[in-house]
């Protein structure tokens, strides 16, 4: 049985976790059968010339990595929906309104959250994030025309909406822009390569993969000596300053992972670990006072991969929950 947070197996699946409470917070009763990630195939992309503009209407719950103009109209009471964004690693999501009928009056609402959130818990970390959990909530009901225009802050971003009446609903248009240095990541897929490059700026970035992996972290460039730490309750990266851990949980927000290990020195070379966990996080804390780098390399973890390897390996944490 494949992982809960395994995206190729129906991303939806992930949502449909999501708990009732606040309207912030959703509960997905019911998911299309349609595959979320025929928008992920580069056939399609192909085939929209620079000119066009991809059309289609949206589902309740949904998910989106192309740009394009995106309709909602509901066909009837519509209490717990949303859309979730996602771009290349080095993206930023932009979402303009282009079109909205809600009574606002009536209990209908549309927002937009900087980030993803399901069951409470938020992408990237409210201890990461520059804004603030308030701030990071853009209530159509409450700017109206004032904020026309959402750019969210890392390569996700999420509307949720509630229409009571039919025939009400909105449409959007959702682009992509640069974002030159890359901090909170969730990646698109369950293997890869990348650079976190943090150039003097006093913050914390993750990159989140969702989904038991290899990670190898190949250079590491923290402005100290060398060294490699096992997290432990006596020790740690604690007074250093600049560092980089490794995560691991089964839900979405790093601040609420099992820390597995840290790396508190640069280094060049090999250090792999084997992460059976749901989600695995590569996270960097960063002073401000250097340019920190990290460059690593993942795949997703299999069962014949389980057995441990000798040289410049951690031990896994987290069981494959496969």
């Amino acid at each position: 049985m494949p992982s809960a947070f395994q995206f190729q197996c129906h991303f939806i699946l992930i949502f449909l976790a999501a708990s009732k409470g606040e309207t912030r917070y959703l509960e997905v009763r019911d998911a299309s059968e349609d595959e979320p990630f025929l928008l992920l195939s580069e056939d399609l992309k192909r085939e929209l010339s620079a000119g066009q503009i991809y059309r289609r209407s949206l589902r309740c719950i949904d998910m989106l990595s192309i740009e394009g103009q995106f309709t909602f109209t509901a066909d009837q009471p519509q209490l717990h929906c949303a859309t979730f964004f996602i771009g290349e690693p080095e993206e930023l999501i932009s979402i303009d309104y282009d079109f909205v009928n809600i009574d606002c009056k009536g209990g209908d609402f549309l927002k937009v959250f900087d980030g993803w959130i399901l069951k409470g818990e938020k992408f990237p970390s409210s201890v990461d994030h520059p804004l603030t959990t308030s701030q990071r909530y853009v209530d159509f009901c409450e700017s109206g025309n004032i904020q026309r225009s959402i750019t969210s802050s890392q390569n996700v971003a999420m509307i949720f909406f509630r229409i009571h009446q039919p025939g009400n609903g909105f449409t959007i248009t959702v682009k992509k822009n640069i974002n030159l240095f890359p901090c909170n990541v969730i990646s698109q897929t369950p293997s890869g390569r990348f650079t976190m490059i943090i150039p003097h700026q006093h913050r914390n970035c993750s990159f989140s993969i969702i989904y038991p992996v290899v990670i190898k972290i190949s250079d590491l460039i923290l402005g100290h000596l060398n060294g490699l730490f096992l997290k432990k309750p006596t020790a740690g990266c604690a007074g250093v300053g600049d560092f980089v851990e490794l995560l691991g949980g089964a839900g979405l927000d790093p601040s609420k992972m099992f820390p597995l290990a840290d790396l508190c020195h640069s280094f060049h070379g090999s250090a792999q670990m084997k992460i059976g966990c749901d989600n695995t996080v590569l996270r960097m804390v960063s002073s401000g006072k250097h340019i920190n780098r990290v460059t690593f390399e993942y795949h997703q973890l299999d069962m014949q991969e389980t057995e441990n390897r000798k040289e410049n390996s951690i031990e896994e944490f987290c069981f494959p929950s496969i």
